[in-house]
């Protein structure tokens, strides 16, 4: 055994493989009883987790480990690639089952949310991938990196994980992958996950109100919510802060996600299902962590201070509607389209697109009469709006689809270079220079350089403008599947012969 552990302090055990004695030996008995990883004639099974663990849990290079543990490259680079599988296959006992909130539960994050399974969100992790592939995985910050999407229950356990779909695709497309393939997400009827405003209020999934406060440092200095739909996104982002708890230990804890990996794609997708998978089986087996702590300590801060907020709820003063400011006054068969009127029809697309209702897979354009399927689902909405789908609602989708390909091009099109997109604020960023020269060719550019376009990734969604494939997307039991068959494969292969 290269670690003996039994001279070892805890404190140095889990600075090495981020986990103390106990839990280390206990992970062992696992991996062989359970899992089936067997030690060879000159490596113990304690050594091959060592090594694999030192590799994620510190991020250095294959020649580095071998100088370490006295072994050759090849060694090393087997045994790790069969560590990944190993944890992999005990996806059935390493996931937490999704438990639901009790009509009387007294947790003061949970108490609001009846029969919820927990919160749902997606992370970038950086990648390397070949160079014909990095549009796919260029990111709206500029980095090449792949979208993981998983979901987690309230003690900070991950119930379902979904990595390998490429960073240029909008987090709601991924979730929508998640719910319809083979070994997806279930979410049984009447129970839902909280996620944030990137994702579509639907059945099964429970968003924050659009156009209100929400992030947890808005409510800082004391500051009351304005109105209940205020005072529940108070209460939302206080519990749905649990799935960032959950990425930001994951990534303090194994900094092979915190920089670009030397491994293709495919096993970098493993590497992040077995991270999720290790991080469970430390939350139960392991207590006092020293790096759970200290991200508890910070972000409990936050939420000590949305906790003094009063309940008590003051009246939002009256103000005038935006109709009653708007001046211009449309044509007959015009419609001066409002803010309220524009949320709700992106929220009704985006509804429709999530069912399938909206266009066809691999084609362009809509299915026919998605106007006025639109309009019925905007009549629940906004009664009385008086938008009709072939005057109002047809228009106004070009109009979304030129201020969509204006952007898009900016971002991902010929000579972009130099443009970003931040996603708080929703605008394209550049230097002065660069915007200067994007102009001389794309004039239509100009009404983006000092005004945002909120709703950009959403239209990425509904009008197909990111070119990201499910490819590589994988979940643990689709490993778990692929495993299995090149182990019947090569089983039949060996009677034949």
């Amino acid at each position: 055994m290269i670690y003996n552990l039994a001279y070892e302090s805890d404190t140095t055990c889990i600075a090495q493989l981020r986990m103390n004695r106990s839990s280390f030996i206990k992970l062992c008995c696992m991996l062989e009883n359970e899992g089936g990883l067997k030690g060879t004639r000159y490596m113990e099974v304690d050594e091959q987790v060592a090594i694999s663990l030192h590799l994620i849990a510190h991020h250095v290079k294959n020649r580095t480990i071998q100088f370490r543990f006295k072994r050759s490259g090849e060694t090393i680079s087997r045994q790790f690639s069969l560590f990944l599988n190993v944890v992999i296959r005990l996806q059935n006992v390493l996931f937490e089952n999704p438990k639901t909130i009790a009509a009387n539960s007294i947790d003061w994050r949970w108490k609001w949310f009846k029969n919820c399974l927990g919160a749902l969100d997606g992370t970038h992790i950086k990648v390397r991938v070949p160079s014909e592939d990095r549009p796919r995985y260029w990111t709206r910050k500029g980095e090449i990196a792949t979208n993981a999407l998983a979901a987690c229950s309230q003690d900070m356990q991950f119930t379902y994980v979904l990595a390998g779909w490429e960073g240029s695709v909008a987090d709601c497309k991924v979730l929508r992958d998640a719910i319809t393939r083979t070994n997806g997400l279930k979410v049984p009827h009447g129970h839902y996950y909280l996620v944030n405003a990137g994702y579509t209020n639907c059945e099964g999934f429970l968003a924050p109100y659009r156009g209100q406060r929400y992030h947890l440092n808005e409510w800082r200095d004391e500051r009351v919510p304005r109105s209940p739909r205020e005072f529940f996104n108070m209460k939302h982002s206080a519990a749905r802060n649990v799935i960032e708890r959950c990425f930001g230990l994951l990534k303090m804890r194994w900094a092979i996600l915190r920089s670009l990996a030397y491994y293709p794609i495919h096993t970098q997708n493993r590497i992040i299902l077995a991270c999720c998978l290790l991080q469970n089986f430390l939350r139960r087996e392991m207590s006092g962590d020293l790096a759970e702590r200290r991200l508890e300590r910070r972000l409990d801060n936050q939420q000590d201070e949305v906790d003094k907020i009063s309940e008590n709820l003051v009246d939002m003063a009256s103000k005038p509607s935006e109709e009653s400011c708007n001046s211009r006054r449309p044509g007959k068969n015009k419609h001066q389209w409002s803010n309220k009127e524009d949320v709700a029809l992106i929220e009704a697309l985006m509804q429709l697109n999530n069912v399938g209702g909206l266009r066809k897979k691999n084609e362009k354009g809509f299915r026919p009469r998605h106007g006025q399927k639109l309009q019925q689902m905007l009549d629940v909405i906004l009664p009385g709006h008086g938008i009709k789908a072939k005057r109002h609602i047809e228009s106004r989708l070009r109009t979304f689809q030129k201020l969509h390909n204006v952007v898009h091009d900016m971002l991902y099109g010929v000579g972009s270079s130099g443009f970003g997109w931040e996603s708080e604020k929703k605008y394209v960023t550049a230097e002065n220079d660069v915007w200067v020269e994007y102009l001389k060719t794309h004039p239509d550019a100009e009404q983006f350089r000092y005004k945002s376009l909120p709703y950009y990734e959403e239209l990425s969604i509904i009008l197909g403008g990111d070119r990201a494939s499910e490819k590589d997307a994988q979940v643990p039991a689709d490993i778990v599947e692929e495993l299995e068959k090149v182990s019947n494969e090569n089983d039949d292969e060996n009677c034949s012969i």
